[in-house]
C-alpha cells in the first residue's frame, strides 16, 4: 500500500464536528447526526473517498469516467488524484452508513499543481488572467455527498476544515469549476449563465476562456432555472463567475469557472468558517 504525501494541515487540528439534531415533537426527537472530517493519510483512505465519487458521478450522474489503464474497479480516479490532499467526511452514527466516507473535497495546491505541471481548471479554461495570482491559490475539485446525507451539516463541516486548510497554508483564493447537469440539452445552464453574467460575473482582469465552450447562442437563455446548492453556497460566499461556461462531454455537465477570495467572504460565513 503506497502512502501518500501528509496533508500540510495537521490532522490534529481538524476535531471531530456534531450538526444538532433538528427540532422534533418531544415524544420522538430525531437522532443525532454525527460524523468526523479528517485530511486522507493512506491510498485506502483515498480509494473510500474515489469510491464515493464513483458512486455519485458515475453511477448517480451518469458520467462516462475515464480512468487510469490497470485502476481498480469502482473507483472515480484521475491523474490529478495523486497530487491532491483529499478531505474525507465518516459517519460516526448508528445509521446505515456508519463508518463510510459520506462527504469529500479534494484540494490542489500551488507546489501541488506545478510538480504536476498544471490546474484541473486548466484542461477547461485557458487561466492565463489568473497566472500571476496562482501561488496563492488552492484549487476545490470533485466534491460530492452521499445521496443520504444532503440534507445535513456534512457539507459546512467540509467548508469548515477547507477555511482552516486556506489560512494555515496562507491561500487566499479558491478556484474550481462547479457543474451544472445537461440532460436537457444544455438549455438550463444557458439560462443560468445568461444571468449570472449579469450578476456575479468577475471584473475583466480575472476572466477566463472555456476551451470547449458550451454553445450558449444556440441554446435557451430564458428559463427560471434553480441554481444547484453548490453554486448558490459558492455566491452566498462572495464567488464570482470567470466567464461562460464549458462543456464537459464526459461528465455531461455545463461547468463555470469559478473564483472565490477569502477578503470577500461575507462577515457572518467568515465567522462561521475562518478563525479569529
Amino acid at each position: 500500500m503506497r502512502e501518500l504525501p501528509q496533508p500540510t494541515l495537521p490532522l490534529a487540528d481538524l476535531r471531530p464536528l456534531r450538526k444538532p439534531a433538528p427540532a422534533a415533537p418531544r415524544a420522538a426527537r430525531a437522532p443525532v447526526e454525527r460524523f468526523s472530517i479528517s485530511w486522507a493519510r493512506h491510498l485506502d483512505e483515498v480509494r473510500e473517498a474515489q469510491a464515493l465519487r464513483y458512486r455519485v458521478f458515475a453511477e448517480e450522474m451518469g458520467a462516462q469516467l475515464t480512468v487510469p489503464p490497470g485502476s481498480p474497479a469502482g473507483l472515480d480516479i484521475d491523474r490529478f488524484d495523486a497530487y491532491c490532499e483529499h478531505l474525507i467526511v465518516r459517519c460516526e452514527d448508528d445509521s446505515a452508513q456508519a463508518g463510510e466516507v459520506i462527504g469529500t473535497y479534494r484540494v490542489l495546491t500551488p507546489g501541488a499543481a506545478q510538480r504536476l505541471g498544471g490546474w484541473y481548471s486548466d484542461t477547461e479554461f485557458d487561466l492565463t488572467a489568473l497566472r500571476s495570482r496562482l501561488g496563492r491559490t488552492a484549487e476545490l475539485g470533485r466534491s460530492c455527498v452521499h445521496p443520504a446525507h444532503r440534507q445535513g451539516g456534512v457539507i459546512l463541516a467540509l467548508w469548515g476544515a477547507l477555511g482552516a486548510f486556506l489560512q494555515s497554508n496562507q491561500l487566499d483564493i479558491v478556484i474550481g469549476c462547479a457543474s451544472v447537469s445537461m440532460h436537457d440539452g444544455g438549455h438550463v445552464a444557458a439560462s443560468l449563465w445568461e444571468r449570472l453574467r449579469i450578476t456575479h460575473l468577475a471584473s475583466p482582469e480575472y476572466q477566463v476562456r472555456p476551451r470547449l465552450a458550451l454553445p450558449v447562442e444556440d441554446l435557451r437563455r430564458d428559463l427560471p432555472a434553480e441554481l444547484p446548492p453548490l453554486i448558490k453556497g459558492y455566491l452566498r460566499c462572495g464567488a464570482k463567475v470567470l466567464g461562460a461556461p464549458a462543456w464537459d462531454p464526459d461528465f455531461n455537465t455545463a461547468d463555470l469557472p469559478m473564483m472565490m477570495r477569502l477578503q470577500d467572504l461575507p462577515e457572518r460565513y467568515r465567522r462561521h468558517f475562518l478563525a479569529d
